[in-house]
């Protein structure tokens, strides 16, 4: 038959030249739609199976490999000494060669071995290939296992229990994929002068990659300009943390808020040029309320509470909601529940304290758990938008790192008093506060559209790839 895996009633075909396994399931299921301009070949003819075989010592030690899923890349485990390696039979990997995750096939978990870990060992639940360069460019190769084509055929592939299934190598192996000539030399070597070559196909990608990085660079540049503009505004200057130095150091006595060393002389780094320093500790007309949240009791129910992971930087991502009894949702005070423009501030966890934003419209009588704080402001003299900004900031941030408890242990704890502590220059207009929270508003919204076009580029780059190599 000429016909290639096309189905009439109960009936399906496939060309004999492209009959590498016997299985129908196998076969029809995965015949991939590839462009017909370009030659076919089985992945077994230019991978070959790298054999290196290592006998662990207990003295030495061995740098270990993992390969991340969804195409994550090849990486570094861990350092570890042989005493503690159990598998004392374990292969060499070199730089260059494929790799692939027996188990994790199916996720996208294959690449290429960096050339930094060279001479780094695996199990063999990670076998190695040889590239033959000479067939196959190591970028394309890595290119077209991205592509969600490639990754559907490595989970047709795999068989076992769900959490773990193994690829069938051989099966792997026997698929032929689309190969185009390496470069223009050896197309026209092939008989191919017009076809399009691997070389060509990689340079375009990298091309759109590029442009996608220099729209990640000048986001990136945004949001340092964010800080600037807001340091120059407000008549401060961006400090990093440093060692306190020796000596005698003086502070008003009016300007003391706690007989600690450290943060009263970190005090004198928070000057403004402009305005003055205030803290809500001294200024408690500055703010209407101020809670911890709620311990939640959990159930199953339309009914949800905000945790810290819902809490990011000057947004609230509901996804992470958890769900909680109703009746219990039901006697909370509305007082604690969420109003437009209160400020939710994570006060526990490392690496999760001290984020904050501010409560839009669309998110108001939702209720918060213990490890999130409340802070509703009295805006006739202080703007939500304009507080989380400074909070937000190393200004802010650096502050959290001083006066946060328990510092030894990774629970660390910002709480109600250490929150009051925190200083920032007030601004005694309301307009001159909203100017500035326009202008960094703007500047966001820059941000956002330049992190949208980095995210569309690269997925724009694989699709471009994707839609060549197989048919539209």
């Amino acid at each position: 038959m000429v016909m290639a895996a096309t189905t009439k009633q109960n009936i399906s075909f496939i060309k004999f030249s492209e009959l590498y396994n016997w299985s129908p399931s196998h076969l029809i299921g995965n015949h991939f739609n590839y462009n017909k301009e370009f030659p076919l070949m089985k992945i077994g003819k230019f991978l070959k199976k790298s054999n290196n075989i290592i006998v662990i010592e207990d003295n030495k030690t061995y740098k270990r490999v993992t390969v991340k899923i969804n195409n994550g890349g090849v990486i570094l485990r861990n350092t570890e000494i042989g005493k503690n390696i159990g598998t004392k039979r374990q292969f060499l990997v070199k730089g260059g060669q494929f790799i692939i995750s027996k188990i994790d096939a199916r996720n996208g978990a294959m690449g290429i071995i960096p050339e930094e870990l060279d001479g780094a060992i695996v199990t063999n639940d990670f076998p190695t290939y040889e590239i033959d360069t000479n067939t196959i460019l190591e970028q394309f190769l890595l290119l077209i296992t991205t592509t969600k084509k490639f990754t559907e055929f490595a989970q047709s592939c795999s068989s076992g229990t769900t959490n773990r299934q193994r690829i069938d190598l051989k099966k792997f192996l026997d698929v032929q994929i689309p190969l185009p000539p390496l470069n223009d030399a050896d197309a026209k070597k092939q008989g191919l002068p017009n076809i399009i070559t691997q070389e060509k196909l990689v340079a375009a990608y990298n091309q759109k990659i590029a442009t996608a990085a220099q729209a990640k660079q000048d986001a990136l540049a945004k949001e340092i300009e964010v800080e600037t503009y807001l340091y120059n505004e407000l008549g401060i200057q961006k400090t990093e943390k440093k060692e306190t130095k020796k000596g005698l150091h003086f502070v008003k006595f009016k300007d003391m808020e706690e007989w600690g060393y450290g943060r009263s002389t970190e005090l004198l780094s928070l000057k403004s040029t402009k305005y003055s320093v205030i803290s809500l500790n001294k200024n408690e007309f500055l703010y209407i309320d101020l809670f911890r949240g709620k311990s939640p009791k959990y159930d199953q129910s339309e009914s949800y509470i905000l945790n810290q992971k819902c809490i990011r930087w000057n947004y609230i991502d509901t996804q992470y909601m958890k769900s909680v009894k109703k009746e219990w949702l039901e006697k909370i005070e509305s007082k604690f529940l969420t109003k437009t423009g209160d400020i939710l501030i994570n006060s526990t966890g490392d690496g999760t304290i001290g984020r904050s934003t501010v409560v839009r419209d669309t998110e108001n009588n939702l209720l918060y758990d213990s490890h999130i704080l409340l802070l509703r402001l009295n805006k006739k003299y202080i703007l939500p938008e304009y507080f989380v900004e400074i909070f937000n900031s190393s200004y802010g941030q650096n502050q959290i790192e001083t006066v946060k408890s328990a510092q030894s242990t990774k629970q660390t704890e910002l709480g109600l008093t250490n929150l009051k502590k925190i200083h920032f220059p007030i601004i005694e207009d309301i307009n001159t506060q909203k100017t500035i929270i326009d202008n960094i508003e703007n500047l966001r919204k820059e941000i956002k559209t330049l992190k949208k076009q980095y995210e569309n580029l690269r997925e724009q780059a694989i699709i471009d790839f994707e839609n060549i190599i197989f048919k539209k």
